[in-house]
């Protein structure tokens, strides 16, 4: 309602044509150098120096954005990304976020849960744009899908800064712990809080740390990872993080060899490459642990593998596995169960 009375809605070119024509009027005023007598509808940052530490330039995928102070209207499509904003304490700069895929860590469920949530899915491009931010972080490259409208030439093109999880960025290397430690760096750095992301990550170096210490030296336990799938299996692949952290975690990935972060492959080749643990994903949309088990266990052509034959499963959240804040914590939580005679 609007004044009392029903607003009508605007179509998608009419509200792409107004939010044009407000960036343009915006920049005209600049221009003239309104704002800057400290009027009473002044816009204080209109005219104002770049923020301490800043212009910052950071280069991500491609993309070099320049930031004359923290971006303060953020949504963030995927889950890690909110996550990683939360841990900075960057609550307060968050508009929106989407597609959660796992239980929030519970050190963040409260504030996770008070951040809007704009869709279960990659929202629209109009979604986003209803609730004004003016940065908008990605996890998956499927957040800035051009055939969804969501590309970041559109974003740019409405005034709004992109980034993405380096773990998506096209052509990277596979993914290691150090570009979780680099991501939030950077994020810290664009957010004005490098202070906050340094003692993040030191935090999580320990971890990470500790748990490979205590499994050091004993033989690397082959691991294959179940995401989904049943005529063939969609597995990790050697370029996502998940393959760095079996390995931190004194294991090795039985499909390492496959040049993708994630990817298809036979149940013939998990057959053939005997894993002694099974690490299952889980996440929403993609069926139950207990199913993805029972799938498991009831395969004949998969009774003669050690992991299914002794039923040695571990269960890791899709969003452990991310280049995120919770990298770390599935190094802990791997470690133990793929070498459990060395936390004894």
């Amino acid at each position: 309602m609007y004044d009392g009375m029903s607003r009508p809605a605007l179509s998608t070119p009419a509200r792409r044509r107004l939010r044009a024509a407000a960036l343009a009027l915006s920049a005209a005023l600049l221009a003239a150098g309104c704002g800057s007598s400290g009027g009473s509808g002044a816009d204080p940052k209109a005219s104002a120096a770049p923020a301490d530490g800043f212009p910052v330039t950071i280069d991500n995928c491609g993309v070099s954005t320049t930031y004359d102070a923290p971006p303060e209207r953020v949504v963030t499509i995927h889950q890690h990304p909110a996550e990683l904003m939360l841990a900075l304490g960057l609550k307060d700069r968050m508009v929106g976020t989407a597609f959660p895929d796992s239980a929030p860590l519970p050190e963040l469920a409260k504030d996770f849960e008070a951040i809007p949530e704009l869709a279960q899915k990659e929202p629209s491009f109009e979604t986003v744009l209803d609730a004004e931010p003016d940065f908008v972080y990605g996890g998956y490259g499927s957040a800035f899908a051009d055939n969804e409208g969501r590309s970041r030439e559109a974003f740019a093109d409405a005034g709004i800064d992109t980034y993405l999880n380096r773990e998506y960025c096209e052509g990277a290397a596979s993914a290691t712990m150090k570009d979780t430690y680099d991501e939030i760096r950077t994020i810290g750095e664009i957010f004005g809080v490098s202070e906050r992301a340094d003692a993040l990550v030191t935090d999580l170096e320990g971890r990470v740390e500790a748990a490979s210490a205590a499994v050091a030296g004993e033989e690397r336990v082959p691991v294959f990872v179940y995401d989904s799938g049943d005529k063939s299996a969609f597995t990790a692949g050697g370029k996502g993080l998940g393959s760095e952290l079996i390995r931190l975690a004194g294991g090795e990935n039985v499909f390492a060899d496959l040049d993708e972060v994630f990817g298809d492959v036979s149940w013939e080749q998990v057959v053939e490459r005997r894993p002694e643990v099974i690490a299952i994903y889980d996440y929403a949309g993609a069926g139950s642990v207990e199913r993805k088990k029972e799938f498991l266990l009831a395969q004949p052509a998969l009774a003669d593998v050690p992991a299914v034959k002794n039923e040695r499963f571990v269960v890791l959240p899709l969003t452990d596995t991310l280049v995120g804040v919770r990298s770390a914590y599935a190094v802990e939580d791997l470690a133990p169960a793929l070498h459990p005679e060395s936390f004894r």
